[in-house]
């Protein structure tokens, strides 16, 4: 019997998106108020999805707490209140930081750190329009 376990947490980050080899004209034109020239923010929501058996006595897929201490000290304490174009190490430079590259590379980090059943999802919303979901396919 298979189980998902999901636990949301939030950030807080600026970016820009822009292609340096195209006009401002044609960087606004694809990617709008995301290419200001003065970066703007987001209010950003982190779904991370364990799947697995639950544990015969503690009933646990995984413990909530320790998925939760995982994500903030691996992904959240990093991005939080950051300018995901220039302050985040395990962002690789030149990569643009939307939201779907952002969902890989959160599954990339947090891949390591789950024991003892399987990362299921990564969902990101960067507004309550606009989500990525990556299943590491």
């Amino acid at each position: 019997m298979t189980v998902y376990l999901t636990r949301r947490l939030t950030f807080n980050a600026a970016h820009k998106l822009w292609v340096s080899e195209w006009s401002e004209e044609r960087n606004l034109a694809t990617f709008g108020k995301c290419a200001n020239k003065n970066w703007h923010g987001h209010n950003y929501q982190l779904f991370v999805t364990v799947k697995g058996q639950p544990d015969p006595l503690t009933g646990f897929v995984m413990d909530a707490k320790e998925l939760k201490d995982i994500v903030e000290k691996e992904i959240t304490n990093v991005l939080d209140h950051s300018n995901l174009n220039l302050d985040v190490p395990f962002l690789p430079k030149g990569m643009q930081p939307t939201t779907e590259n952002l969902a890989i590379v959160i599954w990339q980090q947090l891949l390591p750190f789950i024991k003892g059943c399987q990362l299921h999802c990564i969902k990101l919303t960067e507004t309550e329009n606009i989500f990525a979901e990556y299943y590491g396919e």
